[in-house]
Parts: C-alpha cells; structure tokens; sequence
C-alpha cells in the first residue's frame, strides 16, 4: 500500500467547510457520536460563527445576525443539551408580548392572537383598525372558502389572497413574513417554509379553524396575549448567541481532533488521484490535502462553484438558488428620547406603506440584559428581496434613512446614544415556489457522491435550528456511508 493510503487508513479525516453555526455543528457532532475522527474546519472569515455575532458596549449587548432561535424545532435545544449549556438559555419577557404593524404611518398593535396568518381570536380582528369591514369580513370568511383539491405547492401571497383577501395579505401576513424571511412573497414558497398552514387547510377545511382548535380554552387561560409571531416558544443565551458559538469553538478544540482554519479560503474539492474513493481539497497556496468525507456546510452559491467541475448538474441546480442581502442597524437611545412607549417586541412595515425600512426589532423588551435601565436597544432591517436598491446606499446614508424613520415613526426625539450599520450580503436563501422539488434533485444526484454532503440554510430551513439540525444530518450520513 503506498504511504498515503497507509496513512489515511490509520486516520479517518474529514473536511468541513464553512464555519458558521452549520459547520461547527457537523463537527461536533462527529467528534461526539461518530468515533475517532479527525476533522478540519476551513472558512475564509477570521471569525467562526459566520453571521451570528455578539458585540457588547457599554452595557449594550447587540446582536449583528440571528438574536433567538425556536423551541419547537429540536436542533437549537439539542445542540445547548449536548453543550451543558442549557440552564443559560433564556425565554422572552412576558411584559411586552405583542408586536405592532405600521398602519397609515402609524405604529398599531397586530390583533391578539394572530400568529402570522392564523387568528385565533376572530373578535379581535373585528376590533382592529387594520382592516376595512369588508376586509374583516373577507378575512373571516375563509371558514367557508372551499379547500384547494391539489397538493401543489404555491406562493405565499396566492394562498393567502386565496384564503384570506388582499387586504389581510398586505396589512397583516406580507409584512409579518416579510421581516422573518426578507423575500418577495409572490415568490416564497410555502410547502418549503410554513408546511403548516396547508396542513391546516388540507386537514381542517379551513386555517381559522384549525387554530381555533389549537387553542383550546385550558391553553387561552394559561397563555398570556401575545400576537404577531410565537414569542413565547424563542430562547437566546443569556451573553447572546456569541457566547454558543463560543462554547462549541472551545469543546472542539479541547478535543484536539479538530482544527479550525480561518481565513483560508478553499479553491478546489476534486476526487483524489491518488487514493480511490478520497477527496482533495485546496485551500489557497497550500498542497492538497486528502480527505475520507466532505462536508460543505457553505452557502448553495459558494458549493456550486466548488462543485463545478465534481457535478455539473448538482452545480447548476445550487446556482438556482437565490439569495437576499440585508442590512441590520443597530441603535441604542434613553427610552425617555422616544414620544412612543415601545411596549412591544417590535415593528413590522408592510409595503403599501412605502417606507425603506422593512422591521424593527425592540430587542431589549424582548430579552432581558440587552441595555441598561433606562435605556433601549433597537435593531432596524432594510433591503431585503424586495428592496435590493437600497443597499446601495452608503453606511451614512442608510443609518440617516433609519432615523428618519425611527423619528417618523415612532417619535425618536434625539439621536441614537451609538449605532452601527452591518450588512449581511448573499446572506438569506429565498425558498421560492418549487424549492423543494429542487431539494429532492439535488438529494437524488448527491447520493452517487461517497463521502460528499451538503449542509446549511439554502436546503430545509433558514433558522438557527434549522441550521443546527442540517449540520448534525449531514455528520450522520456522513458516518452512515462508512466515509470513516
């Protein structure tokens, strides 16, 4: 046997490549499930973490990307299980449940109990000023409205115009999603990103009366209003997300089967020619090393480039995938500098409205030490799928534009205490109508590659869980195929 085969057969060798929280969460878990392996992390930031990142200034504690992640999906919880880190998770604050909706320029409280499109108290719809009459009325119809007879996927703004009206979508639901997936609701898919409100069609006859059924009277006794999203199901680490991203570096480290390369870059993922059934990789100037498995745990744009020349249709179907850039600023101010009381955990701005912004986020009345007392930390969205024009605008320009708004909107009087302008470019992957179909082809031509796997955000969920749980998949298959 030649000495690199000898070589690698003693040592079972694994590229990852991305360090955000996708990657590292593939590697951990091999390091703890799947024998010993060893593992190379390589990813062209400076930084692991990838777009989760925590500043902390005087007393402020400000997050860049994700602020939270969900409890009824099983990775973010798993993950903080499998870290012991569980008892540093913290829930929302119960206070402020509520989230509001520009309405004519004005900031109005989202009919209780309305979760995104499913209102589970009608007579409080029938209350809002949101809605015309004929817009409640249409609204509340959609008990009566027949079921869709096909199982085909379609846009988000098609089923709810279909169950709902126009008016609802574009008050309520566009700009409720709007602010969670920053994409271009005639586009978005929802069998790919909220499977649930077919389901509740397809199950139920109608999305009013399935939610009322959810919510049961025992359940409406316990649960304090809330409305907009499920609030009450979020957690953040108590130090903010940094401090997750933190513990995995630390754990993988302190194993000593993984290394983490930062600022590398990789150029190349080919089949070895010198070992059967290995794979070589190039990172910038250094020779090719040889791995047992690959996980690329990149965005889609970054793997279809790499892929190129291993697959080319797995590489023209990961093109396929849009993405959407954003830009997130971060203010801080005294609460007293607002003419608004901000008793919500934020802001969503539908696009009738016309505004350049697409969200605030009230982030300290969400979670608790994220400013000092007194004092109030905001995080505003801008760009998106469906204002891409407004990134190219300059930093000074874009933070001018959101305290024009913030003035305008919800009466900021002074100007931030400190703020920053981040932009996440190519950052969120738009699920558009079909995505899954596109999912199930590139699964299917995957397969033939041994010891090749795909992980991220562009495939089954933009979420930190979502992420968390792809990366953990791609390890177990990974192991499954014998790769090492």
């Amino acid at each position: 046997m030649p000495a690199e085969a000898e070589s690698q057969e003693r040592h079972r060798r694994v590229a990852v490549v991305g360090a955000g929280i996708t990657g590292l969460a593939a590697a951990f878990r091999m390091t703890r499930r799947h024998g010993d392996v060893q593992i190379e992390i390589f990813d062209t930031s400076s930084r692991a973490g990838g777009t989760i990142r925590t500043e902390h200034r005087d007393g402020f504690l400000i997050e860049h990307g994700a602020d939270a992640f969900i409890t009824s999906k099983p990775g973010g919880l798993e993950l903080c299980q499998d870290l012991g880190i569980s008892d540093q998770l913290i829930g929302t604050d119960d206070q402020h449940r509520r989230s509001l909706v520009v309405y004519r320029g004005r900031p109005v409280p989202i009919p209780e109990g309305f979760m995104l499109m499913a209102p589970a108290k009608p007579m409080a719809i029938l209350k809002s000023p949101i809605l015309s009459l004929s817009g409640k009325l249409r609204l509340l119809s959609e008990v009566v409205r027949p079921r869709k007879d096909t199982d085909e996927d379609e846009s988000l703004a098609s089923f709810v115009r279909r169950r709902f009206g126009t008016e609802t979508f574009e008050r309520l639901v566009q700009p409720l999603v709007g602010g969670i997936y920053t994409a271009d609701p005639e586009k978005l898919s929802l069998k790919a990103t909220l499977p649930r409100f077919p389901a509740m069609e397809r199950e139920h006859g109608s999305v009013i009366r399935a939610a009322l059924k959810a919510s049961g009277p025992a359940e409406k006794r316990e649960r304090p209003a809330e409305s907009g999203a499920r609030y009450g199901l979020f957690v953040t680490h108590a130090k903010g997300l940094s401090a997750l991203i933190e513990s995995i570096v630390s754990t993988l480290e302190s194993s000593g089967r993984v290394q983490l390369h930062l600022g590398a870059t990789v150029d190349c993922i080919e089949p070895s020619a010198k070992v059967s059934g290995r794979w070589q990789i190039r990172a910038g100037s250094d020779d090719e090393t040889s791995f047992h498995g690959v996980i690329l745990a990149a965005p889609s744009w970054v793997a279809a480039t790499l892929l190129g020349s291993v697959d080319s249709q797995v590489a023209a179907e990961l093109k396929a995938i849009e993405y959407a850039s954003t830009v997130v600023v971060a203010s801080t101010h005294r609460l007293s500098d607002f003419r608004h009381p901000l008793d919500a955990f934020g802001l969503v701005v539908p696009s009738v409205e016309n505004r350049k912004i697409l969200a605030v986020s009230f982030s300290s009345r969400k979670f608790a030490g994220r400013a000092p007392h007194g004092s109030v930390l905001l995080r505003t969205f801008v760009g998106g799928a469906t204002q891409p024009e407004l990134l190219r605008m300059s930093d000074d320009n874009i933070l001018k534009t959101v305290v024009d708004e913030l003035g305008d909107l919800l009466g900021m009087t002074e100007s931030p205490l400190f703020a920053s302008v981040w932009r996440h470019e190519q950052a969120m992957p738009q699920y558009h109508v079909g995505h899954l179909d596109r999912i199930d082809r590139i699964v299917q031509r995957m397969s033939i590659h041994h010891g090749l796997e795909l992980a991220g955000n562009a495939y089954t969920g933009i979420g930190v869980p979502d992420c968390i749980s792809s990366g953990y998949a791609a390890a177990d298959r990974l192991a499954e195929s014998g790769a090492f």
